[in-house]
């Protein structure tokens, strides 16, 4: 279940990859597919360790085409250990929403991008999460939820500005390229159990509407298909921005 898109992301096989805050690693998984050289990078050790385990398995099965590597890396988001300039491509998928100091991560994200590199990030999309706040506390106040709701202007401005140094002198001005939305379909089911309780899955609304995300993920019938191109736009839970790092830096006129 990918969130970005990595065609307007524009990876090509060879391209030094970052998955910031890979999680279980389904975003790395598809830039190995695609002929990668990924880094997963989290501070889960666990899921790393499951991570890197299908990184080998795909390898091993023919997954992944010749020259594509991949690996794990363990560490804190707000002090990446990658030199400047590193990566051809960067992903930061639903994770800035979970962290206090989220304009320091994301300094390093602009810092460890190449000049001319893209990078994609993906937090959950304003109007679906402020509907989840308001029917239930119990789904944002748990230990390691989501501390903030952002606006795409607030993200925008927050990522485009990373890269002024402190000291007013200029620096590297990301831009920004781009907009889309996702999993139109997963929001209603949120709204369901933060209504219900979050954590009463064996409720009877929330485990019918389980069955049908469950069916969309492994069978992508054709209705579910084009129900979620409709309602992404209209109500899809994650929002994606796209942006592009300036082969030089940005000069005050």
């Amino acid at each position: 279940m990918l969130t970005v898109d990595f065609d307007r992301l524009g990876m090509k096989p060879g391209d030094r990859v970052l998955d910031m805050g890979c999680g279980a690693g389904r975003h790395a998984f598809e830039m190995y597919r695609r002929g990668g050289d990924v880094v997963a990078f989290d501070m889960d050790v666990d899921e790393l360790a499951g991570v890197k385990d299908l990184f080998v398995a795909m390898k091993e099965a023919g997954e992944v085409p010749e020259g594509a590597e991949a690996d794990v890396k363990e560490g804190d988001a707000l002090a990446l250990p990658f030199g400047d300039g590193e990566f051809d491509r960067i992903v930061c998928a639903e994770v800035l929403e979970h962290i206090w100091n989220d304009v320091d991560a994301i300094k390093e994200l602009v810092r460890v991008l190449r000049p001319g590199g893209t990078m994609a990030i993906t937090v959950p999309r304003w109007l679906p999460e402020v509907v989840n706040w308001k029917l239930s506390q119990e789904y944002h106040n748990a230990p390691g939820g989501h501390i903030r709701i952002y606006t795409d202007h607030e993200l925008i401005d927050k990522v485009t500005k990373a890269g002024t140094p402190n000291d007013g002198t200029p620096g590297d001005v990301m831009e920004f390229t781009g907009k889309g939305y996702a999993h139109g379909l997963h929001t209603p089911y949120w709204w369901i159990k933060c209504a219900v309780g979050v954590n009463k899955d064996d409720h009877p609304l929330a485990k019918a509407y389980h069955k049908l995300l469950v069916w969309e993920i492994m069978k992508q019938p054709k209705a579910l298909q084009l129900a979620g191109k409709v309602l992404d736009p209209m109500i899809g839970k994650s929002m994606v921005l796209y942006f592009r790092k300036p082969e030089t830096p940005a000069v005050d006129a």
